[in-house]
């Protein structure tokens, strides 16, 4: 009896998952959210079977999205199938969200450089370099025209940090697709985490953002990666230099975080509303020099460990 519950669940689930990757393949607008939910019966099925099944049923979803899609949906199947049976393994293990999130996060990275290089290597694409690469001629064709109505030596200058900018997005892939899988997974355990607690899977909640707060050992893998950078000067296009500035940028965007959520933290302390945390976080990504002040709280909250402070206050 438990087997044929078993195989009736995995079919239902690996039912649901084709028609989710159909609309993902071929409606273009709604495959962009619906793409989200392709996670949800690889969670549901990890949540409630053992190992040994998880990977059968990532086998059978492989031959079905050959089946009824192309070659092309195989990466997207990966991706998410084993994205979703680890937060789901991880879940029947009760594990926290927090664990949940990282992991899934690592799993999703992992997929994508194998992506990633693997359309490099076999299909001779770099999309991420060829979409540079007509950014770049198209800033270069506006740069002309405008040199025709206007001061050509302005316009150098404005196409120098245009190409400058282009250059550093180039340099910086590796950080842009760690924030972009953090980001992804965030959104798909938002979304999905409902929907399973709906078929009888326990999760645990998340925790509230004021009370978010990073490991005190990244502002020491801070402070080193800025002292290396200072002593070293690696030159631009070398890997050092790629390493350094890639982790520069990782780490500031977490010192950024742990910034947000002690203003989130000091204010629910104080009794003031979350509409005044919310618009000083909206006004700091419109004024970047707020951010460079939310980033230096961060600092401090974690080298000092103000929330103890203010607790203390309380007391």
């Amino acid at each position: 009896m438990k087997n044929v519950r078993k195989l009736t669940e995995g079919a239902i689930l690996l039912a649901t998952f084709a028609v989710l990757l159909l609309l993902t393949i071929y409606v273009p607008f709604l495959g962009m959210i619906v793409n989200l939910f392709l996670a949800v019966p690889f969670m549901l099925f990890a949540a409630k079977n053992d190992g040994k099944s998880i990977v059968v049923f990532i086998i059978a979803s492989l031959l079905l999205s050959f089946i009824v899609g192309t070659v092309m949906s195989l990466p997207l199947t990966l991706a998410y199938g084993t994205t979703g049976v680890v937060i789901g393994y991880l879940i029947q293990k009760q594990k926290n969200t927090g664990v949940l999130l990282l992991t899934g996060t690592l799993v999703f990275l992992v997929n994508l450089i194998i992506i990633y290089v693997a359309s490099i290597v076999l299909f001779k694409v770099d999309m991420i370099t060829e979409m540079i690469d007509i950014m770049r001629e198209s800033i270069n064709v506006s740069a002309d025209l405008l040199k025709n109505f206007g001061n050509a030596q302005d316009t150098e200058k404005v196409l120098e940090q245009f190409n400058n900018g282009l250059n550093l997005i180039k340099t910086l892939i590796p950080t842009l697709f760690v924030l972009s899988s953090f980001f992804i997974v965030f959104i798909m355990q938002l979304i999905s985490f409902p929907i399973i607690k709906r078929f009888g899977v326990k999760v645990e909640k998340w925790k509230s953002f004021k009370e978010i707060s990073l490991p005190k050992s990244l502002l020491y893998y801070f402070l080193l990666t800025l002292i290396v950078s200072m002593f070293m000067n690696p030159e631009e296009g070398t890997f050092w230099y790629m390493a350094i500035i890639n982790m520069t940028y990782v780490l500031q965007f977490l010192m950024v975080l742990q910034g947000y959520t002690f203003i989130f933290y000091f204010f629910d302390q104080k009794g003031i509303s979350k509409a005044i945390s919310i618009t000083i976080a909206i006004v700091s990504f419109i004024i970047p020099i707020f951010l460079y002040i939310v980033g230096i709280l961060g600092i401090i909250d974690l080298g000092f460990d103000l929330r103890k402070g203010f607790n203390k206050k309380e007391r």
